[in-house]
């Protein structure tokens, strides 16, 4: 269990059974961790995902150093919610009430190996590293740095006031092409058993021998990959 690659694989799956809540209705809670947005509304451009189990972004919530208990990890998992709740209801062409999320509180350290696992795993459409529709997270340039480009979610969800004199980069329709592209060639899940076979899976797979192990006295101990 203290290998990286299982802690990320345990902790996302973790979080993958909490509850789903309504990302508009939640409430100041302790943790930092790690959590997931899932859309469930009637907008054709996230149709493939709408109502799935396959998130339109992920996240973690990093501690203060030093935390060891929940509440010395302040409330920095609601206050990353909350932020990305206020900004979907800055723009236009999305409802608050169409969005779910989780949440999971994580002992402080084992938030980045489960954000990379659920990034692996989904691929969220809306995370910087599918290099698509990324831009959700900026809070606005700095007065000397204005010109910089307007990311592709501002450009496609206009309504942030800061964003608004940045030059585009890319149009609405290149970026839907390359949405739908993305969704056509990415696994989407539509059920939670679909998620924990994919667990599974990966687990297994974590666990296997690599070739040049596979020939090891019996007698020693055996190492992952």
């Amino acid at each position: 269990p203290s290998e990286p690659r299982l802690i990320g694989h345990f902790v996302a799956l973790a979080l993958i059974s909490q509850q789903r809540n309504p990302l508009g209705s939640i409430t100041p809670f302790y943790g930092s961790g790690v959590y997931a947005i899932y859309y469930n509304g009637p907008a054709d451009i996230y149709a493939p995902i709408s109502g799935t189990e396959t998130p339109i972004y992920v996240g973690k919530a990093d501690p203060p150093t030093g935390a060891k208990t929940v509440v010395e990890q302040e409330t920095k998992l609601f206050s990353r919610l909350n932020e990305h709740r206020k900004n979907i209801e800055k723009v236009q062409g999305l409802n608050i009430s169409d969005f779910d999320c989780r949440a999971l509180a994580v002992q402080s350290g084992y938030q980045a190996a489960a954000e990379n696992h659920l990034i692996r795993l989904f691929w969220p459409i809306w995370n910087n590293e599918t290099k698509i529709l990324f831009g959700i997270g900026k809070h606005g340039d700095a007065a000397t740095t204005r010109g910089n480009n307007k990311s592709p979610w501002d450009t496609l969800h206009p309504g942030r006031a800061w964003a608004v004199g940045n030059p585009v980069a890319k149009s609405t329709e290149y970026i839907s092409a390359e949405v739908a592209e993305h969704f056509r060639t990415t696994n989407i899940f539509g059920t939670t058993q679909d998620v924990f076979s994919a667990f599974a899976d990966g687990i297994r797979q974590a666990d296997r021998l690599a070739p040049d192990e596979a020939n090891l006295d019996e007698s020693q101990p055996e190492e992952g990959e």
